[in-house]
């Protein structure tokens, strides 16, 4: 499976190391045992990007603060 393209992801968290980070905790969580929120096949990483791209999966507020300072 093809996972979404960047552009997509970007218009999702603009910040590049902050969409990074989210994607990499998510990945971490499914790893570990989480449910994937949605129905799709692949590595932990592509779900966690899907779950990005279509806006199941967004940062929390001290995700945003961390990258900013």
């Amino acid at each position: 499976m093809k996972g979404p393209d960047l552009a997509t992801l970007r218009k999702r968290i603009p910040n590049k190391y902050l969409l990074v980070a989210v994607t990499a905790k998510r990945a971490r969580q499914l790893m570990e045992g989480a449910a994937p929120r949605l129905d799709v096949e692949g590595k932990p990483v592509t779900i966690a990007l899907e779950e990005v791209a279509q806006g199941i999966v967004v940062p929390c507020t001290a995700e945003i603060k961390a990258t900013q300072g």
